[in-house]
């Protein structure tokens, strides 16, 4: 006997397929599943305000099936949707509320690699909104930051709309321009339209569907917001970012994932946002091939084995291309196409248990960073307790540094809590320099000579402050920001990081600027941090590797072997 909703139970097979192990799938994927297969237990019970429109969701599904493929092998032939599509797309459209049979979620995240159909579906979710979704005058947008860009995503609705004369008469469709220039889609009957919207949109619209395809490249929440906030006066409208992972974790994209996987493992509650994130498992080992089908769901079908193992293999041979590639095909971000650390072995050793009030009495080696008196100011604690260390951080921005739109990352930072703002156009170095005579009293700084920590601070910045703090008793050390010195605090780095010996607070400022460090190589191995891009802040990193480099040889109680109290400056 057939079943009535095909599509449907294809959808709600994979998330049971995925949580038995049937369907590889990284721990983000699973959790939207166990999500779903959850609200369909609660739906029994008449006080959960949501229950599962098969219908609803069916119906979206077999309107995918309608539409006709545009390029490549199948171009030509009707779409069929693989399991992870049914669930991915077409389990949005189902949820409804119990009260009206309104939509329940407002909102789908879909972090997806390249090559795996994701801007074919969005058309597709375009085209249903625009025509199908019973909608009078319904506005949908394809936005994105670029031309090109928004076009990957309406191009192919235009085509298949174009080739679907079946569809067109239906929906009382008229196209603009041409197959080379697609034009707006019209609806000469409900007044409904699908267009782009490039870079800054206005105020005007009234979204009923605003698809943000590739959002990781947008510096701002600018296109984002004005989608979500034009959406007031809908009744079930949809923002939809569909994306993969991008290369700088300040832009908005990157927060907007951390937020959809604390919805997922049930940290934060918003029922009205759904989620999907495919990627590879924080202790995979991306050599290995088997772990490349979590983050490609359409492996081997839209993007076949034989690509995705040539890029494997491009990524072990040159080693500059390994972030790139596994940001683009396994959805880990990277901020530098040849960045120095490998920021899913990072994301490992962040450990929330650690206060730093803990740590009271033990020595401190801390590092400073403050080269600018008008940008990111960075103090790190670094502790040492036996083979392991713990590493806290704290940052200071001058307050006119959190507007504009290329700093709504600093703003949101500073909300947070993450970043201090000072009032004015410069850092108060005085404030810095109080918060440094507290740390002598909460943690030790008498010096490595006798079994203390130290202030560990670039030569060339801040000598007032360093004059001042040695005048309060407190040792500092000038650590020189050349390969000698720097090259092996890195490798310590690298390696405690890699062996789990690292914990760390987490910070998102400090994940940030940790994943902006690339570095050189020497003839003889030695390896030093720069940045790409003025706007790629490396403060934090600096000055972690400073303090390691006095940290890593601190044997205890032991007597070091430098005994001048004060400054201490090496060649």
């Amino acid at each position: 006997m057939a079943h009535k909703y095909p599509l449907t139970n294809k959808a709600n097979q994979f998330c049971r397929d995925a949580m038995s192990g049937k369907v590889v799938a990284c721990l983000q994927v699973r959790q939207a599943c166990q999500r779903h297969l959850d609200d369909l237990v609660k739906e029994k019970d008449s006080a959960y305000p949501y229950r599962f429109d098969k219908k609803k969701c069916e119906d979206f599904l077999e309107f995918n099936h309608l539409m006709p493929h545009i390029k490549g092998k199948w171009a030509g032939t009707k779409i069929t949707l693989e399991p992870w599509q049914c669930f991915s797309f077409g389990v949005p459209f189902g949820w409804v509320r119990k009260s009206d049979r309104t939509r329940r979620f407002t909102e789908v995240f879909l972090l997806i690699p390249r090559k795996n159909g994701k801007s074919v579906e969005g058309a597709v979710v375009g085209l249903f909104m625009f025509s199908a979704d019973g909608e009078k005058g319904a506005e949908v947008f394809s936005a994105a930051g670029s031309e090109a860009q928004a076009y990957e995503v309406f191009r192919p609705a235009w085509l298949m709309a174009q080739k679907e004369s079946n569809f067109r008469n239906y929906y009382d469709v008229e196209l603009m321009g041409t197959g080379k220039n697609p034009g707006n889609i019209y609806s000469l009957s409900t007044g409904s339209r699908f267009e782009t919207v490039i870079g800054k949109p206005g105020d005007g619209a009234s979204p009923h569907c605003w698809i943000q395809d590739e959002f990781h490249e947008s510096k701002t929440a600018e296109s984002y917001d004005t989608g979500k906030t034009g959406m007031g006066a809908r009744v079930q409208p949809m923002m939809w970012v569909i994306s993969t992972a991008g290369t700088n974790t300040a832009y908005p994209c990157y927060a907007l994932q951390k937020r959809v996987e604390k919805i997922l493992s049930g940290e934060l509650v918003n029922d009205n946002l759904f989620g999907v994130i495919f990627t590879i498992d924080k202790d995979d080992d991306w050599t290995d091939p088997a772990v490349w089908k979590k983050a490609n769901p359409n492996y081997d079908v839209s993007v076949s084995e034989r690509f995705l193992m040539g890029q494997l293999k491009t990524a072990l041979q040159d080693k500059t291309k390994q972030n790139i590639i596994k940001c683009k095909h396994l959805n880990v971000w990277s901020n530098a196409g040849s960045a120095w650390m490998n920021m899913v072995e990072w994301d490992k050793c962040y450990d929330p248990n650690i206060t730093l009030e803990s740590f009271h009495g033990s020595p401190a080696y801390i590092g400073l960073d403050l080269a600018s008196k008008i940008d990111i100011a960075a103090k790190m604690y670094l502790f040492k307790k036996g083979e392991d260390y713990y590493l806290f951080s704290r940052y200071w921005l001058p307050e006119s540094r959190t507007f504009g739109e290329d700093m709504t990352h600093y703003a949101g930072w500073v909300h947070e809590g993450f970043i201090e703002a000072t009032s004015g156009s410069r850092i108060d170095i005085e404030a810095i320099q109080d918060t440094i005579k507290q740390d002598a009293k909460d943690f030790s700084l008498s010096g490595s000579e006798n079994g203390g920590g130290e202030i560990c601070n670039d030569p060339w910045n801040a000598q007032q402050l360093i004059t001042n703090l040695i005048g309060e008793g407190i040792a500092c050390v000038e650590v020189p920001q050349t390969v000698s010195m720097l090259s092996e605090p890195m490798k310590e780095i690298e390696a405690i990081v890699k062996a789990g010996k690292l914990h760390h607070d987490g910070s998102p400022v400090t994940y940030w600027m940790i994943s902006n460090i690339c570095c050189r190589v020497d003839k003889k191995d030695n390896i030093f941090p720069f940045k790409e891009g003025e706007e790629n802040k490396i403060d934090g990193g600096v000055a972690f590797i400073t303090a390691m480099s006095r940290a890593m040889y601190d044997k205890g109680n032991e007597v070091s072997i430098y005994e001048t109290r004060g400054v201490i400056t090496f060649d």
